[in-house]
């Protein structure tokens, strides 16, 4: 097993949540998350609503830090490629903040409620 750990854009949620319900992963974690990568906090690549104070003032219009979203999900060994193929055809736009994915292993997943383990504890 694998955890897909995905950092994308707030607006391309619901848009990857429907994507990865298609091919058979409705579960997800979701957490909004403050972050900042090469971008470096360019105010004018965020797609919200910022404060003239939180721009900042002079040439620099940046922000500490960038709204994103955390989605979190484990899958089978066999379906990690094509889950993060899909995760990247719906948040690939080829500008600067499209996000990140990482990849981890999982060495197991246990069901509390009916204390199945591995695989059956993820489907």
């Amino acid at each position: 097993m694998k955890e897909v750990i995905a950092i994308i854009r707030p607006n391309k949620v619901t848009a990857t949540r429907k994507a990865l319900d298609r091919l058979g992963f409705p579960c997800m974690s979701a957490v909004a998350v403050l972050g900042r990568g090469k971008q470096r906090g360019i105010a004018d690549e965020v797609a919200v609503q910022i404060s003239p104070i939180v721009r900042g003032l002079g040439s620099f219009k940046g922000m500490p830090y960038v709204p994103k979203r955390l989605l979190s999900i484990v899958v089978p060994d066999a379906m990690t490629d094509k889950v993060v193929d899909t995760i990247i055809k719906v948040n690939q736009t080829g500008d600067i903040g499209d996000g990140k994915l990482i990849v981890c292993p999982v060495e197991d997943a246990l069901r509390v409620r009916t204390g199945e383990t591995g695989e059956a504890a993820i489907a």
